[in-house]
């Protein structure tokens, strides 16, 4: 790490995937600069004196690919930190966990900020609230249709 970061939970160490350790100390030895101390991703117009930009990284190499791929969105690294938090709660993950993994101060970052719903779950969701308010319950009496429509009806109106 190179310099201060913005909140305490962020110098919190992260786990990382036994395959992308493997593949960092596999890029450690095949780059120019390689001894101890040496930044992984140096740069190589000030002699591995200082770490590549990351916007360089973006301008350089994801953009173009993304281009290539048909992506027009303006992608960030904010974009990835977006991406990582559905994907985790896609997955399952609890929020006290992406809370951890995101490196965020508190879990009302995670939910409102960095959080969203996909179309699928919203479907989803809707589609469980109309089968429960179309579904008739045990209470409701089926000979008198009248009342059961009188029901739903304001079963309906007491959500908004």
């Amino acid at each position: 790490m190179e310099g201060d970061t913005k909140t305490k939970a962020s110098r919190k160490p992260a786990p990382l995937p036994l395959q992308l350790i493997a593949e960092l100390k596999s890029w450690r030895c095949v780059s120019r600069y390689c001894s101890y101390g040496d930044y992984l991703f140096p740069s190589l117009s000030k002699s591995g004196t200082q770490p590549i930009q990351p916007d360089m990284i973006l301008r350089r190499h994801i953009r173009p690919a993304l281009q290539r791929l048909g992506v027009t969105k303006n992608i960030g690294w904010h974009s990835f930190r977006h991406g990582l938090s559905n994907l985790l709660r896609q997955n399952g993950v609890d929020i006290k966990t992406a809370q951890e993994l995101l490196k965020h101060a508190n879990s009302r970052t995670t939910l409102d900020i960095y959080q969203q719903t996909v179309t699928e779950e919203r479907r989803s969701a809707q589609a469980l609230a109309f089968n429960s308010l179309m579904t008739p319950s045990k209470n409701q009496t089926t000979t008198n249709q009248d009342s059961t429509q009188i029901e739903e009806v304001m079963l309906v109106s007491s959500w908004f």
